[in-house]
């Protein structure tokens, strides 16, 4: 088969070259040009068997040689010799036509009637070239028998109708309809393929455009459909004086349900929260999936602000009825950030970055509810834009510093350790509280690069106090819960301690109670790695935590230091002593020390010794001090007489 396709294709015609007016012929099926060969042979042993029957064995031989030159035609298809056989058919037949025009009735001759279907033959099938060049030999051939018979060099006698005339048009009007019939079932068939494929175009590119405007997920309008839309609605609210509105819609904790049911659930929860959703709404807005598990509505036509609230509260009531995903119950809210046209954005760009941010105060609101944007959180923004940028430049330019806090033995009034607290001073805008610093610091990662710096500088100013006589004091650092989430913090300690060849003993790590209730494989073998090594833990702010007996025992801490809010109102308020109280016993029973923060007045101090409480730090005593004034406050043994006196 594959012998016989390339016989076929070397056999058609060479594609002409561009530019010559010439013409490729249309590709002729072999089983096609057989039909039409078989049927012209047919007709043509016919005519030569009637004219043997009346006598005329001229024309009978003649016909016979056609039939033999067909009958040639017809093996050149069966040797898949397509173009040849097309050429040695249609110059048999034409030759054929017009010895018989010729000897017979001249241009009265029915052989005449082959010579339309043989140029039709000619015009689908055969070069431009070939096709003129037989229509120039039919109608030279044919002007020459005119001739002849005008100046009686041959005169074609016209001989009365016979059954012989009538057999042999019904012949060549029968091949003739049977080409045409072919032919004609071919191009039906042809503009059948061409309008089933034009309907599969069309077909590829309505997905495509659905594809390219909707999500694929949820079949909702996607982001450059939505801009569209609103973009609409907005030149509609400007020529009727009315408002539009952009609803930035975020799924609370949808994390979670991606983490714990897998993402084939986490569809079909956005499934259905896009069937709500669409149904929360007017027909005249639109539901729009930006990504993930946001969505965006558009709407137009408002008079007010209201209309926006009370969809706004219509998604959160409906969003608020339980989802049934794979026969579990779940429940999902959601948080709202609302932007209205033309009051905060007259684009879809800015609207759309005016509700993010409402989104995003909804959530730290909250969650479970909206928010209209204002002014002043795009001043938020940019302040804590300034802030990220600001913390880069001081890691750069050293504009951190430590203060210290001196902690005290209760009893005794020995300064015995200090916590390191991190200042900073802006060229600009002056002191800068660590309150307002540090969360951004967390939020954008920075917190990693200012905790190294914390730890390496304490233990630096350790190691040059104890080098100024200074060797009992422990310094403590705070440390933040997102420097655990990185492998690199156990490295951190080391080299801190290494680059200043510090004994671990002289630092103490302070913890968040949040830390600690994660309770991770990973951070526990950490925390017991760092004891190892003789570093102190302490969990730092307690009580205001998750506080339990079962990670106290868990990580083997050495220190409670118990919140300055309960120890501020210690003498005042009988349930911060009870909370106080119960610490301090909590931490006995545990074998842990107890320190006591926000130490102010001589009463509070008294208390706490009566508690039993061993340590503490507070104004009592001092603030945070720069390095250099802590150094002078620890050495000045009259002070360190007074705090004891």
């Amino acid at each position: 088969m594959q012998a016989d396709t390339e016989a076929f294709e070397s056999n058609q015609a060479p594609k002409a070259p561009e530019g010559t007016g010439a013409r490729k012929p249309v590709a002729l099926e072999p089983r096609r040009l057989v039909q039409v060969i078989l049927a012209a042979l047919t007709a043509t042993v016919a005519s030569a068997a009637m004219s043997m029957f009346d006598g005329g064995w001229q024309t009978a031989l003649q016909l016979g040689a056609s039939a033999g030159l067909l009958l040639l035609a017809w093996w050149y298809t069966r040797r898949n010799a397509v173009d040849r056989a097309a050429k040695l058919m249609l110059a048999t037949l034409t030759l054929s036509m017009i010895s018989l025009v010729y000897q017979h009735q001249g241009l009265r001759d029915e052989a005449l009637c082959a010579f339309p279907a043989i140029m039709v033959f000619a015009g689908m099938f055969a070069s431009r070239r070939a096709f003129f060049t037989m229509l120039s030999v039919i109608v030279a051939a044919l002007c020459i028998i005119t001739l002849a018979n005008l100046q009686g060099w041959h005169v074609n006698q016209v001989p009365p109708v016979s059954l012989n005339s009538l057999f042999n048009v019904v012949a060549i009007l029968m091949v003739t309809a049977f080409f045409v019939w072919l032919m004609a079932g071919d191009l039906r068939s042809a503009l059948a393929r061409l309008e089933a494929e034009n309907e599969r175009i069309r077909e590829s590119h309505a997905r495509i455009d659905t594809l390219a405007h909707h999500d694929a997920l949820t079949g909702l309008p996607n982001r450059l459909l939505a801009r569209d839309r609103f973009e609409q609605m907005i030149a509609h609210a400007r020529r009727s004086h009315t408002s539009a509105a952009l609803l930035y819609l975020d799924l609370d904790d949808f994390k979670s349900v991606n983490d714990s049911l897998g993402h084939a659930a986490g569809d079909l929860l956005l499934c259905d929260v896009a069937d709500r959703l669409t149904h929360a709404v007017r027909s005249t807005d639109t539901v729009s999936r930006q990504g993930g598990d946001e969505f965006l509505i558009v709407m137009g036509d408002l008079v007010d602000d209201q209309a926006a609230a009370a969809t706004a509260s219509k998604i959160i009531d409906q969003l608020a009825r339980p989802f049934y995903i794979n026969g579990l119950e779940l429940s999902a809210t959601c948080s709202l950030g609302i932007a209205l046209f033309p009051e905060d954005g007259d684009d879809f760009d800015a609207l759309l970055k005016s509700a993010d941010m409402a989104m995003y105060r909804a959530k730290d609101s909250g969650r479970n509810g909206f928010r209209f944007y204002d002014v002043e959180m795009n001043t938020s923004v940019i302040e804590h834009l300034h802030l990220i940028s600001g913390i880069r430049a001081a890691l750069a330019r050293g504009e951190f510093a430590l203060h210290y806090q001196p902690q005290y033995h209760l009893k005794t009034g020995r300064i015995v350790g200090a916590e390191a607290l991190i200042r900073w001073r802006h060229p600009e805008l002056g002191f800068i509280p660590p309150a307002k610093f540090i969360p951004v610091a967390e939020r954008s990662g920075l917190i990693h690069e200012v905790g190294a710096w914390v730890l390496n500088e304490a233990c630096g100013q350790a190691k040059r106090w104890q080098n100024a006589g200074l060797s009992d004091l422990t310094v403590a650092v705070n440390l933040s819960p997102i420097q655990f989430r990185r492998d690199d913090i156990e490295r951190e300690v080391m080299n801190a301690l290494a680059s200043w060849n510090l004994s671990p003993s002289s630092i103490e790590l302070e913890l968040t109670e949040s830390l600690l209730i994660a309770d991770s494989h990973h951070l526990r073998g950490l925390l017991v790695r760092l004891r190892a090594l003789g570093i102190r833990l302490s969990i730092d702010d307690f009580g205001t935590g998750y506080s339990n007996l079962g990670y106290l025992k868990r990580f083997e801490v050495e220190r409670l230091k118990i919140d300055q809010s309960f120890v501020r109102r210690l003498t005042e308020n009988a349930n911060d002593e009870g909370i106080v109280r119960a610490i301090i016993e909590m931490a006995h029973s545990l074998k842990l020390e107890a320190v006591a923060e926000g130490i102010e007045n001589e009463a509070t101090l008294a208390r706490l010794i009566e508690l039993g409480c061993e340590f503490g730090q507070g104004f009592l005593w001092a603030p945070a001090l720069p390095a250099d004034e802590f150094f002078n406050f620890a050495t000045d043994g009259e002070a360190a007489d007074g705090v004891a006196g």
